[in-house]
């Protein structure tokens, strides 16, 4: 630990598990305290007490990114224990994958509610602490879903370009104001998720297998590694990084593909 956060003050979305998980450990060792803003109260009181039980400061509240009043209350109780907001982490999403014609307007719905329009309420609600208090970054977790189009996943690329949109206009719209937004978009992370739809295979260590090699390192990502980016750019090692994405995919998206 080199205390890269020291004194920082975290909320991160949807932190009870995978890359979420991933980064509030890592903001804790780094010297942050964090808020997991989670919405499963089991994963998100289970991963604050691990973190509490090392020493860290953690806490749990829990936070539906859809819903105003959950949102502001998360805030709130931020302020009043720590008295401001240095970072905020917008992880929280969903996978929503269908072919377009097959999408539901419940489904469409249901992307954006989280993907694209709770990243934009939870900023908005965090931004007016970060500005009072004189600065503050935010890190999107994004995906290569947002300028990379594979079939069968709309309208999940949809709400991601959105998001990639929104950094940049928020980071610049808040730049002078010692604001900065960026995105980290990780490609395939070898998280519970990924275990589980391996699982769904006859073979699933075959599948494992044809995943690594799609990739230049003939492996996929871990949640650590875009934890550490996550650190690098919340911390003051960054200071003239705004509105900009992060891609984490060990080169699957510049591959050349026949």
């Amino acid at each position: 630990m080199v205390d890269r956060l020291a004194g920082k003050v975290a909320i991160v979305t949807g932190a009870g598990r995978g890359i979420g998980e991933a980064i509030a450990r890592a903001f804790v060792l780094e010297g942050a305290a964090v808020i997991i803003a989670e919405r499963d109260a089991r994963t998100g009181e289970a991963t604050a007490a691990a973190l509490r039980d090392q020493g860290a400061k953690a806490s749990f509240v829990q936070t539906d990114v859809t819903d105003q009043a959950s949102v502001a209350r998360c805030i709130a109780l931020t302020v009043a224990g720590h008295g401001r907001i240095d970072i905020l982490v917008n992880n929280a999403g969903i996978n929503v994958f269908h072919e377009p014609l097959a999408t539901t307007d419940d489904e469409w719905q249901r992307c954006f509610a989280v993907d694209l329009d709770g990243v934009w309420r939870v900023s908005k609600a965090a931004l007016p602490e970060m500005i009072a208090s004189g600065g503050g970054a935010i890190v999107n977790i994004a995906s290569c879903h947002g300028f990379s189009i594979i079939p069968g996943c709309f309208p999940y690329p949809v709400a991601k370009h959105g998001l990639l949109g929104l950094t940049r206009a928020l980071g610049v719209e808040y730049a002078a104001r010692n604001i900065r937004v960026n995105a980290i978009a990780p490609g395939y992370i070898e998280t519970q998720l990924a275990i589980d739809y391996w699982q769904t295979f006859a073979d699933p260590e075959a599948e494992r297998l044809r995943t690594y090699n799609m990739h230049p390192p003939k492996r996929i990502g871990r949640p650590e590694e875009v934890a550490m980016t996550a650190v690098f750019l919340a911390s003051d090692e960054a200071p003239f990084i705004n509105a900009a994405t992060i891609v984490i995919d060990g080169g699957r998206s510049v591959l050349y593909h026949e």
